[in-house]
């Protein structure tokens, strides 16, 4: 845990013009600043840094929040990850609550082994371009696959020397523990003798998120070798094969902007299609594909591609992959190459434009995909064709989108030319589990009467945010009233925005009923409540919430600045001066709606037939009076009844 008091001071420190400007190009605009943005692909720039409210705000995709929200976004760092990130920006100490001396092993354990592995990425680097050996053999190699120098030291590449022992010797002469050296699985100590596992290799470093080295891939040179052509790093505490995406450090934010992710088999793949300029792609790393690696991709885009080698094999393997990827939600695309090629000869082969064109052109739907491949291994066969009905629905069965699937459903009936009602069934069995055709058959709206168009629904959430905005810009802000007592005497009464709208809410029972509003309001009455003041906007911009840091931003963002009258002496009221005004309008406002929303929902309960006269009854009643309460607030906002 980072103590809160640090917290606030890497948030007092951070600069948000500093912390956006070290990965977009500002510009000065007014009190602002202007950039393209960072998450989204565009040319006209909407991206806006506010120094001033310590905020970003694009008004194309909708991202807002302050500096840690930004790096969080950026990097894709956790909320911890993201203040340590500042921390060492701003040379800021962290100083973590104290752990047990079993988290504290553990710990420097973990720290000792990327450590450990950082240096290792670095020895290999070195021996594969100032070692003669590595020049010659593995430089060679990769010069003969067509990558350039810029690209292998892009993905640091490197080569691990023929001599059994040549890291270890090295490791252990700098003063590094065999313990580590064994537990990251780089050195395998055998009776006397220290052992590199991966000894005559050239080496794929495998990065986490953050860019730390986790593990190593190495593919062997010889061909009269009886080993295994790849040789990964075993599992550790710091590797988790099952979790990790080969070149998801360097594809991330493409992935982001694009909104889609490419998947390829292997490693070369991957750096073959960065080299050509397609950056949003990633490896499996030659295994199937991981529910934990799917929610990694999740995390990014819901959108996946999966490019395959274009024989059998390859086509196989495309459809074990796309099972898990649509259980967990995600839309999937395929993409096969000719034959005799893959990703990563075909990427050196054609041009940037020409390669982004094909796996964009080419690109099919899952179900256009597997209904295509197995048809053509059914063909006239009756049985081989109703085994493929079956296969086509258990996995569009998987989709936990009812819509999804119910258009799938659509799509696979036109392609295997059979009736929509026999897949909607055979996909109801099959998410149900039963072998009959018991289960009843999903319904699917085929002519525009069959709708039925649904009542408009009011919602405060205009309302709302109106309010949370007065709440956080004028909290503090004191509002002075005039009345009359009972004797008839003039009262002043100094109340601030805060106190008064709670006041005004609380009186009648008025909730917030937006999620995200809903969390602002109740930190604002906990705030208050531990604190005995409240809280003012700074407290909103620096919360550790994303949801709400963003959902503020939005709402202090001015899409739209004002001209200064002021310099053509024509002088407008500020909001400011007229906040008292706007203030106790908008809580009118809020409840007029709430009023309106209880109506409605009245009105429906008692069109209820099941409900008893002495309900109906109480109904009617308390309808008379919201619906005078409603007549008396369209009054006070100066509507006519």
């Amino acid at each position: 845990m980072i103590p809160k008091e640090t917290i606030d001071l890497i948030f007092e420190t951070a600069r948000i013009d500093e912390v956006v400007g070290d990965f977009v190009h500002l510009k000065k605009r007014g009190v602002n600043l202007l950039g393209n943005c960072p998450f989204h692909d565009e040319k006209t720039p909407s991206f806006t840094v506010s120094p001033a409210k310590g905020i970003y705000k694009c008004f194309g995709c909708g991202k807002g929040g302050n500096s840690v929200n930004f790096v969080m976004d950026h990097e894709h760092f956790t909320y911890p990850e993201a203040l340590k990130y500042l921390a060492n920006k701003y040379n800021i100490f962290i100083e973590e609550t104290v752990r047990t001396p079993e988290q504290e092993e553990a710990a420097n354990d973990r720290e000792s082994m990327f450590i450990v592995s950082n240096t290792a990425n670095e020895y290999f680097q070195d021996q594969l371009f100032n070692a003669d050996e590595g020049r010659a053999i593995g430089l060679s190699y990769f010069k003969e696959r067509g990558f350039r120098e810029e690209t292998l030291k892009k993905f640091q590449l490197g080569y691990s020397p023929e001599k059994s022992d040549a890291f270890s010797k090295f490791a252990l002469k700098e003063g590094y523990k065999i313990e580590f050296l064994e537990k990251t699985g780089l050195t395998i100590p055998k009776e006397t003798r220290n052992y590199d596992r991966f000894q005559g290799r050239v080496m794929f470093p495998i990065r986490s998120l953050s860019g730390r080295v986790l593990g190593f891939g190495g593919r062997i040179l010889k061909n009269n070798v009886k080993a295994a052509k790849y040789l990964n790093s075993p599992e550790s505490e710091i590797y988790h094969k099952s979790k990790v995406l080969y070149g998801m450090y360097y594809a991330k934010n493409s992935i982001v902007k694009k909104n889609r992710c490419l998947l390829v088999e292997g490693y070369t793949d991957v750096i073959s299609m960065h080299q050509a300029g397609l950056e949003n792609v990633v490896a499996s790393s030659g295994t199937s594909l991981t529910i934990d690696q799917i929610k990694l991709v999740k995390r990014f885009t819901n959108n996946i591609t999966l490019l395959f080698d274009g024989d059998a094999a390859g086509l196989k393997a495309a459809l074990r992959g796309v099972n898990l990827i649509l259980e967990a939600g995600l839309n999937v695309k395929i993409v096969t190459f000719p034959d005799g090629e893959d990703p990563d000869s075909y990427a050196k082969k054609v041009s940037t434009e020409v390669l982004e064109d094909y796996v964009d052109r080419k690109a099919k739907d899952f179900i256009e995909f597997k209904c295509s491949l197995l048809l053509e291994e059914a063909k006239e066969d009756p049985i081989k064709r109703a085994e493929l009905i079956k296969d086509i629905a258990s996995t569009i069965a998987l989709i936990p989108d009812h819509i999804a699937r119910t258009v799938y459903a659509q799509t696979s009936s036109k392609i295997l030319g059979i009736e929509e009602q026999v897949v909607f069934t055979s996909i109801e069995q099959s998410r149900s589990g039963k072998a009959t055709s018991k289960a009843k058959p999903m319904q699917v709206v085929s002519s525009p009467k069959q709708t039925t168009a649904k009542p408009l629904t009011l919602t405060t959430n205009l309302e709302e945010s109106t309010l949370v905005r007065l709440l956080v810009v004028y909290g503090t802000h004191t509002l002075h009233f005039e009345h009359t007592n009972e004797a008839e005497e003039a009262v002043e009464t100094n109340i601030s925005t805060t106190e008064f709208i709670l006041s005004e809410l609380n009186e009648d029972d008025i909730e917030f009923t937006h999620p995200i509003y809903s969390k602002v309001y109740d930190e604002i009455v906990s705030y208050i409540h531990e604190n005995n003041t409240i809280p003012n906007q700074k407290f909103f911009i620096h919360h550790y919430n994303p949801e709400i840091t963003e959902a503020v931003s939005e709402l202090l963002s001015d899409k739209h600045q004002l001209s200064d009258w002021a310099k053509k002496e024509i002088f407008v009221p500020t909001e400011a001066e007229k906040l008292k005004e706007i203030v106790v309008e908008a809580v009118v406002r809020f409840k007029s709606k709430q009023v309106k929303l209880k109506i409605e929902d009245m009105l429906k309960q008692m069109k209820n037939n099941d409900i008893s006269e002495e309900d109906r009854i109480r109904f009617i009643g308390n309808f008379q009076k919201l619906n005078e309460l409603s007549k008396f607030i369209d009054k006070e906002l100066g509507r006519e009844c």
